[in-house]
Parts: structure tokens; sequence; C-alpha cells
């Protein structure tokens, strides 16, 4: 019987070269809008982020912010409202900040309209009052159409570090 070892060796090699390859490789996953703030302005997490296993399967595709009725929510970014309606009997305020980059924020009202220009820290609705099961702003973020912690825009999460086998 041969001795499996060097094919493991070759393959944990090429696995580390494509791993480097991607993290160093500029592309848009590394190109966000800068300056990315909280969209309340005082932050406490009632709910993490919990990712689904599949793509439609259960999970938490974003974060709920504790907040108070009529709260002012505040653009975490520059970009443009490309939604604000109901969803499900739930009012949501999406914002496209270019690049792939969409966020989200539920129960939201807001008197702003689809096209509307924003600027980080602007002002686009408030907290609505009688939807949320919680005293909540579900605060969720999208790159490409896939749900990511909107933590990581905002720098909140540290970077996973790779240990050795």
């Amino acid at each position: 019987m041969k001795n499996p070892r060097p094919k493991l060796v070759v393959l944990a090699l090429a696995v580390a070269v494509l791993t480097a390859w991607v993290i160093l490789t500029p592309g848009p996953a590394h190109s966000h809008p800068t300056g990315w703030t909280w969209p309340v302005r005082e932050v406490g997490i009632q709910r993490g982020y919990l990712a689904p296993a599949e793509p439609y399967g259960p999970g938490h595709r974003g974060i709920d912010l504790l907040s108070s009725p009529r709260q002012q929510i505040l653009a975490p970014s520059e970009g443009v409202i490309s939604f604000a309606g109901v969803v499900a009997r739930v009012p949501v305020v999406s914002i496209d900040h270019g690049n792939g980059w969409v966020t989200s924020f539920e129960p939201a009202i807001t008197a702003l309209t689809r096209g509307s220009r924003v600027q980080a820290g602007q002002p686009i609705g408030l907290v609505a009052t009688g939807i949320a099961h919680c005293a909540c702003l579900h605060f969720g973020a999208r790159f490409n159409g896939q749900y990511i912690s909107p933590l990581l825009l905002i720098g909140e999460v540290p970077p996973a570090v790779l240990l050795p086998w």
C-alpha cells in the first residue's frame, strides 16, 4: 500500500495557493462603499445574524437592533433608495449602495421615494409602530443578492484566523 501523505501535501498546497489567490485578488467583494455607520444612534443588538444552511432554509438574514417606535433610521452609507414599500404587511426601506451592495430596514417608514439619493448618516425614515414582534429594527445586508452579516460592513466582526491542521 502506497503512502497517501504526498497526495495530502499536494492537496494542502493547492488549497493554500487557491485561498491566497482568492483573498489577494482584488474584485467586487473588496470594493464595498466606505464610511459605513450604524443605522441607529444608540446601538444594542437584540438578535444576531444566522446564515441559513441552504439558500431558502431557515436563518436570520440580518441583525435586530434595539429601537423604539418612531426612532430615526440613518443611512449606513451613501446610496440610492431602491425600495420603499410593504412586504408581507411589513414596511421596508432598501438602499442600493452600488457595486452589488444593498441594505434593508424593517419595519421602516419613509417619505423618500425610489431613486432618492442618500448620504451616510442621513435620516431615511422612522421605525414603524405596531408591526414588529420586538422593539427592534431589522438591519439586513446583501452583496450580489447573497445575504451577509451587516456587522461585516461596519467592521464589528474580527477577521477569521486560519489555524494549522
